[in-house]
């Protein structure tokens, strides 16, 4: 493929991974990993119905609800072979009894067992965090004082986000975590270099900005801030029924999401860059500044998945 000479906007997007990056493109999904031995493993995984443009595509918050729920499901599959690929599985311990017999049980289907079972209670335990705790301690607070329905809201909302930055602030400190996240700067570096038509050598990547404005780090900071409008109007009579309301709704919520997010991808204009400012801020936390070994990780992962024929991926 010939270097692109103009700049624009990409539909391309990544994630980063333990000692790696995946990338989405048009028609393929790739995932590159440095290994242990200092190589770097490329990978390309089966699309899906990513190479077919299907009708959901065209309709609004439901391709956005369809999108997400298949970014989550291709990016904990490239995250758990990541984890494998780089050596981060491998222990010289003795596996346990427990372990032993869910190996005998479940046999080669157990990494996608355990990976189920993680997903799971991660739901879970997002419920729990950004849903059930923060309504309880608002209902609450509110038997002390009178609060109105948006006021409560207001306070539900603030909770969440404040649980949200607390989290990644705390997760940023650890190591693997840390690392994780140079990828996740060095994703977003080569996907701006690409952007603005310069030939992918980490000398180029090297000098790009690492916060990017059609990230999943915006993507659920917008999500949280969404929420407070949207959830204001569901009832508190019942904390049980609020929480059942709230999942009910939280599609719609995911779906205007990603469309304000696709927007602000396409353009640059003050309203997008309102609409991008507390991802962008929020980046500080979910991206550090990556070497130049992750960079061509990065540029190795988004080098297999470029269109043959420029410009077909621009938005």
């Amino acid at each position: 493929m010939e270097n692109q000479k103009k700049a624009y906007k990409t539909q391309i997007g990544g994630q980063a991974l333990i000692e790696g990056v995946m990338m989405r493109g048009m028609n393929k999904i790739a995932m590159a990993v440095r290994l242990p031995d200092g190589s770097i493993d490329l990978e390309e995984l089966p699309a899906g119905d990513l190479a077919h443009p299907k009708w959901y595509r065209r309709i609004p918050i439901i391709r956005g609800v369809i999108n997400f729920i298949d970014s989550m499901a291709k990016g904990y599959t490239c995250l758990m072979k990541s984890a494998e690929k780089s050596g981060m599985d491998d222990t010289d311990e003795e596996p346990s009894k427990f372990e032993k017999k869910l190996t005998e049980l479940f046999g080669d289907n157990l990494m996608k067992v355990m990976a189920g079972i993680g997903m799971v209670l991660g739901v879970g335990l997002a419920i729990l965090l950004f849903m059930y705790l923060p309504a309880l301690f608002v209902q609450g607070l509110s038997a002390l004082f009178p609060l109105s329905n948006i006021l409560r809201s207001l306070i539900e909302g603030i909770i969440k986000i404040i649980i949200f930055v607390g989290y990644l602030a705390l997760v940023s400190q650890m190591k693997d975590i840390r690392r994780t996240f140079e990828y996740h700067g060095a994703e977003h570096k080569s996907i701006f270099c690409y952007e603005h038509g310069d030939e992918l050598t980490v000398e180029n990547v090297r000098r790009y900005q690492r916060f990017h404005p059609r990230c999943g780090t915006s993507f659920m900071i917008i999500v949280l801030i969404l929420s407070i409008l949207i959830f204001s109007v569901v009832t508190w009579d019942n904390l049980v029924i609020r929480i059942l309301l709230k999942l009910a709704l939280l599609p719609i919520v995911v779906g205007i999401s990603y469309e304000l997010i696709k927007f602000a991808g396409r353009h640059d204009n003050l309203v997008t860059r309102i609409i991008s400012a507390p991802g962008m801020a929020l980046q500080h936390l979910t991206t550090r500044e990556p070497d130049d070994s992750q960079l061509e990780v990065a540029i190795a992962a988004l080098k297999e998945v470029l269109p043959v024929h420029q410009g077909e991926d621009r938005w």
